[in-house]
């Protein structure tokens, strides 16, 4: 007997489904390209980000453990030690674009194909994610000293994403 994906038990099609798992990665990007932070504190809030994503699999929502779960054996699990790498994005804002773009169809898709809870649960996910990343590492100052927590940049694009989310 052939073992179906783990999609199909949500309903989706398999682009539907690589919509919502590529997402939260995404949003990592995203967050992460809102302010140019230098690689030190790049790879922190990529940590962040993937360590948010990691604990998606203990969530008490079957599609954002299952997205988690896909994701993690995917690109690895931080609590084995794994990392991303570093992205810098050639054009931020165009990444930042697509990605709220992107948000906004998942929100869609999830509202005609999950319950309420199910579809809250995701999207408060993503947004956590971002949050999780934005505030991992400060920004500006000297030599890692001052700076703010979260810029304006980052801020927005949080704001943003919650908002394209209805979360």
């Amino acid at each position: 007997m052939i073992e179906q994906p783990a999609y199909t038990g949500f309903g989706f099609s398999d682009g539907e489904w690589g919509l919502l798992v590529g997402l939260p990665q995404a949003v990592l990007t995203a967050a992460s390209a809102a302010e140019s932070d230098g690689t030190r504190r790049t790879m922190a809030e990529n940590a962040a980000g993937l360590e948010t994503i990691a604990a998606g699999r203990e969530s008490a929502s079957p599609l954002v453990a299952a997205v988690a779960g896909e994701i993690v054996s995917r690109v690895g699990d931080p609590e084995a030690g794994e990392e991303l790498p570093v992205i810098s994005p050639t054009d931020p804002k165009a990444l930042i674009d697509d990605v709220l773009a992107r948000a906004a169809e998942a929100a869609a898709l999830l509202a005609v194909r999950v319950d309420e809870g199910e579809a809250g649960a995701y999207r408060h996910w993503l947004v956590e994610i971002a949050e999780q990343v934005v505030g991992a590492a400060s920004s500006g100052g000297v030599l890692g000293l001052g700076g703010d927590v979260v810029s304006d940049s980052e801020r927005r694009f949080r704001d943003r994403l919650s908002q394209v989310l209805n979360d």
